[in-house]
């Protein structure tokens, strides 16, 4: 399954650029494919060699970015190149409603924001002003929290052989420790310094290269002594089984009692991620799921999706999670405090990707003519291209106007023939031209930061933090992009 993956400091809402080419010509050598206008051809009816359209679910932040006639134009002069846009706003709203859920539930609830889906600064920083938590892995991304304000107590450290710098710097701010192997322990208690850790159960039959064995969990529990806390235990499942995480956190319960008879606290246990994101209305994905074909691809069509629809996603899952067989009773019956790991749920409708048209050809498959754009990024900025699979909903256009409906791919600006931001021909509602934008929704989530390289020498794309304004939005660089 596909995974869900420097500029100079310009801030401003007031610059100006040119409007986009409106000259941009097909080579005479190329088939046709005209723009004619208002496209005559019912919505219901396409080119048998595009796919369906594909509409993302979107955030009211970012729809008045697509309506506003000026405001992308001006980032993308002032940026010059490719740029992801943030809505920290929305990032607050999602954890307040899963915080809601630990509220309906009489739940005691941490949620940790998985920080690896998103380096963006102003991420953290919502998190700090919104009471939740970072799950780091790394030095790096544990200072990063600390700099946007998130205390070390509301850091979880998770990850497997973490180094000894992590752990003592961990050990320091006094954050809480997700032991994957009885090495860790040996290692923290070599600092003799006070710290709270979970120990990593690994899930009954699962072939994980992560977490604790039963014979491993039994000797970590037995050994752990004074500077060391043993505050719980921990998971994390694959997929996306609301019913699976709710059967494995019932039993991390038992760890807990079984715990406590042994002298310790025991009173956390954290179920991570995997809470799904619904990116496109179910009517949608099942066309494309029930009808999809090789024809409407440039190349090879992908050999998995991620779930792009999904019915119970978010703070509904956690929901659903918590009323599965009692689970929010036997929580609270114990007095134990359950934690979660969002990462993608937490930065849904929270981004999108911007790419400027830098080219245009046209090609044929079977007599039919279809374009192919060249944009000024790559497909690293989308990370679902590199795992077999693809980014399935729809750019959009931008500038938005009548058009003919036009077959459109869209390859990057390498020379890898590999590198497509987009395999599968989509129908553009008119034909792109050179300086339009395309903007990718959606793509906060792991797309924007899990592959992000320098290739060719190209700059990353930087980030741009946009915030709701009495009349028009405003935007400035994000401080990763300083």
């Amino acid at each position: 399954m596909g995974l869900t993956g420097a500029r100079p400091g310009v801030t401003g809402d007031s610059t100006s650029l040119p409007a986009p080419r409106s000259d941009t010509r097909v080579p005479p050598s190329s088939p046709q494919i005209e723009d004619r206008g208002v496209d005559p051809t019912p919505s219901t009816d396409r080119p048998t060699h595009c796919a369906p359209p594909m509409p993302a679910h979107t955030d009211v932040l970012e729809q008045r970015l697509l309506a506003d006639p000026r405001l992308l134009r001006e980032i993308a002069n002032a940026v010059g190149g490719p740029f992801h846009v943030l809505f920290p706003e929305r990032v607050s709203g999602n954890i307040t409603a899963f915080q809601s859920v630990f509220t309906e539930s009489g739940v005691d609830g941490f949620v940790y924001f998985g920080k690896k889906a998103n380096k963006a600064a102003c991420v953290a920083r919502a998190c700090a002003h919104s009471g939740a938590g970072i799950d780091v892995a790394s030095t790096g991304e544990l200072v990063a929290a600390l700099g946007q304000g998130v205390r070390g107590e509301d850091l979880m450290v998770t990850g497997p052989a973490k180094s000894d710098e992590l752990l003592w710097l961990a050990a320091r701010h006094r954050s809480l420790i997700a032991i994957d192997a009885l090495d860790e322990l040996d290692r923290l208690a070599a600092l003799e310094l006070p710290v709270r850790v979970l120990l990593r159960v690994l899930p009954e039959a699962s072939t994980s290269r992560f977490g604790l064995d039963p014979m491993e969990l039994e000797q970590a529990i037995q050994a752990i002594a004074a500077p060391i806390t043993l505050s719980g235990f921990s998971f994390h499942l694959s997929g996306y089984d609301a019913v699976a995480r709710a059967e494995q956190a019932a039993a991390l319960v038992g760890h807990c009692r079984r715990a406590r008879a042994n002298g310790h606290p025991a009173e956390t246990i954290s179920i991570g991620g995997g809470f799904g994101v619904d990116y496109l209305d179910a009517a949608t994905w099942a066309q494309f799921q029930n009808t999809v074909e090789d024809s409407w691809f440039h190349t090879n069509p992908p050999g998995d999706y991620y779930p792009y629809h999904f019915p119970v996603a978010g703070a509904a899952m956690l929901a659903a999670i918590l009323a599965h067989n009692g689970l929010a009773a036997l929580l609270r019956d114990n007095g134990i405090r359950l934690a979660i790991e969002p990462g993608r749920a937490l930065l849904d409708r929270a981004g999108s990707s911007v790419f400027r048209v830098q080219g245009v050809k046209t090609r044929t498959v079977q007599g039919n003519p279809y374009d192919i754009l060249t944009v000024d990024g790559t497909s690293l900025s989308l990370s679902e291209q590199w795992f077999d699979s693809e980014y399935l909903p729809d750019p959009v256009l931008w500038p938005q106007s009548p058009g003919h409906r036009t077959p459109t791919c869209v390859g990057a600006t390498t020379c890898l023939e590999s590198d497509l931001l987009s395999r599968r021909r989509i129908p553009l509602p008119r034909r792109a031209r050179t300086g339009d934008l395309l903007v990718y929704p959606n793509t906060a989530g792991y797309q924007m930061d899990s592959n992000e390289s320098p290739f060719h020498e190209l700059p990353l794309p930087p980030k741009v933090v946009l915030r709701a304004g009495a009349d028009r939005p405003r935007w400035s660089l994000d401080s990763t992009a300083r």
